[in-house]
């Protein structure tokens, strides 16, 4: 079975590759620069969600200010299960395919795809913390997944999994450490340096702890 779906997989690969290799150069050259250049969209959508979460609530920030770092757990997890699976990527195992990229060196190796991961784990992160662009970046993570089978350094089993698995640990990770990220901002948004950074509410600084035993035991 596993046989199957892997020959299946390598058979999209070279149409699809063999499909993009009569384009014009530029064309192919604008999907080579692409491929890389695309997870920089979710860097921009990082900081939008930040911006916007401030006025939203301690919870939002937490998750927005942490959907980077779930990002790169999911990568970390992801980079560990390739360095079990060891495939070869299409374009070591095909040397006749005219792949756009760069072929990587033999060790670099293809399942799951770390970039579909990345797209994955940066959607998920995104979607906890903006539901309301749940489409949209539903649709970049596709289209930074499928831009490595393209250019011919993945097979499409790679980045259907990466992506999952990105997905999965990102989603877990955030909803997980929701509680103490919300804490944590609760307590940073008392700071007044930092509270800019975390509220857009421009009322007055949030009393301590400290302060509000003090504050009882005074009888205010």
């Amino acid at each position: 079975m596993v046989s199957e779906i892997l020959a299946i997989s390598a058979g999209w690969s070279r149409a699809v590759v063999g499909a993009v290799a009569e384009l014009d150069p530029w064309a192919q050259y604008a999907f080579d620069v692409g491929t890389e250049l695309f997870l920089g969209v979710f860097a921009l959508l990082f900081v939008a969600s930040w911006w916007r979460a401030r006025s939203v609530d301690a919870r939002t920030v937490g998750l927005a200010l942490f959907a980077p770092v779930a990002t790169v757990i999911a990568y970390l997890v992801n980079g560990s299960l390739k360095e079990v699976v060891e495939q070869q990527r299409p374009c070591q195992a095909m040397p006749d395919l005219p792949a756009v990229a760069a072929c990587p060196p033999a060790g670099d190796w293809s399942f799951p795809s770390n970039h579909a991961a990345i797209a994955g784990a940066c959607a998920a992160a995104l979607i906890i913390a903006w539901r309301r662009i749940a489409v949209v970046v539903a649709v970049f993570a596709a289209v930074e997944a499928f831009s490595r089978v393209v250019v011919g350094v993945h097979y499409p089993h790679d980045v259907t999994v990466g992506l999952l698995v990105g997905a999965l640990v990102a989603t877990v990770v955030s909803l997980a450490l929701a509680r103490p990220l919300t804490a944590l901002v609760e307590r940073l948004a008392r700071i007044d340096p930092l509270r800019p950074l975390l509220s857009t509410e421009r009322g007055p600084r949030p009393a301590s702890d400290d302060e509000s035993r003090d504050r009882t035991l005074a009888g205010v």
